[in-house]
């Protein structure tokens, strides 16, 4: 008889050192009799110190006793691979490692792709505007009031072309078109800007607006 418990019919010293000796139950889908015989003999972890054997030696040196069966030389670098890998699957394999690389560079891929993505700008919303300037009167220079309202700079803002509407009693308005990055330029802010030339600007309206 060997020294294993698997040989005998109940529990020892053998198996006690055995499961403490791995970290978790085997995989049942490969190791179904491991798995058995683990959750059988975690039922005795109560007992674990009154059950039969020397608690002192190590694991290795239980298990069934060396098979006198012969080995083909030339394999047995191979069976020994085998029964490393068995081992290593037992007490975690490097599969999970190797799962959890995989898993960090798909996630390492989709952030670089994300990021890739983000980095494409896209084209800015963009309105034109036509704003309606008045003045005060028809002794106004409206030369004047153009340069002033032609030099406020705003990013985002580009001035277009201009022209004098006849509004009555010899008073002409100053009509422009101007584009306009709507993230960037408050229309209303562009309109207290260009009503703060007091001399000349006596109001602004808006005409037209349409997006781009």
């Amino acid at each position: 008889m060997g020294h294993n418990s698997k040989l005998h019919y109940g529990p020892s010293q053998a198996d006690v050192t055995s499961f403490k000796a791995l970290p978790g139950p085997p995989k049942v889908e490969k190791y179904p009799h491991a798995w058995r015989w683990y959750k059988h003999i975690s039922s005795y972890q109560s007992e674990f110190s009154s059950l039969p054997g020397d608690p002192s030696k190590a694991y290795t040196t239980y298990g069934p006793e060396k098979s006198e069966l012969t080995i083909n030389p030339k394999d047995a670098p191979k069976a020994a691979e085998a029964d490393e890998d068995e081992d290593d699957d037992l007490f975690g394999s490097d599969d999970e490692s190797e799962d959890d690389e995989a898993k960090k560079k798909r996630e390492e891929n989709l952030a670089a792709y994300k990021k890739k993505k983000e980095g494409k700008t896209k084209p800015a919303a963009k309105s034109i505007v036509t704003l309606d300037v008045k003045p005060w009167d028809d002794e106004t220079d409206m030369k004047e009031l153009e340069k002033n309202m032609r030099s406020i700079e705003m990013d985002g803002l580009t001035w277009g072309a201009s022209k004098l509407v006849p509004v009555g009693f010899g008073i002409k308005k100053l009509q422009v078109n101007l584009v306009v990055e709507d993230e960037k330029v408050s229309i209303d802010d562009l309109q207290e800007q260009i009503a703060s030339d007091e001399d000349h600007v006596q109001s602004t309206d808006v005409a037209a607006m349409q997006k781009l």
